[in-house]
């Protein structure tokens, strides 16, 4: 399989609120307020606050509009990659950044199943090297 991707490094932000109805309701609010779009995200909670990883349109505005409302965030690189959207792209996305010794140390991805494209985040244990590694798929 040889999967059509385009892979390019972006800012992701984690951002660390409390596990309570409304919080992520406030911050999307705030981001539209400021017309930052949220092109992807992925949230993992425990008992007493959620972590939400966003990739958003303009990270610097959105990581000072955070703090200055008192949200906790910080930022990173990862890999957002487009890829057309069939079985085995991610296995092969995997096997080529394995073979390059790069950790994928996390990901998300989702498209719609008629959709022909889908969007992955990966935070790999080196992004330039894993940039490198995929970029003649």
């Amino acid at each position: 399989m040889n999967p059509q991707v385009s892979v390019e490094t972006a800012t992701q932000l984690s951002v660390f609120l409390g596990n309570r109805p409304g919080a992520l309701a406030r911050v999307c609010a705030e981001l539209a307020a400021a017309k930052i779009n949220i092109h992807a995200l992925a949230t993992s909670d425990t008992i007493d606050h959620a972590v939400v990883r966003m990739v958003v349109s303009d990270p610097t505005k959105a990581l000072m509009l955070l703090g200055e409302r008192g949200v906790l965030a910080l930022e990173n690189d990862v890999l957002m990659i487009e890829s057309n959207n069939e079985p085995g792209t991610l296995g092969t996305i995997a096997e080529r950044l394995a073979r390059a010794g790069i950790n994928i140390e996390y990901a998300y991805l989702a498209s719609t199943p008629r959709a022909e494209e889908g969007l992955m985040i990966l935070r790999p244990s080196n992004v330039e090297k894993a940039e490198r590694a995929l970029r003649d798929l």
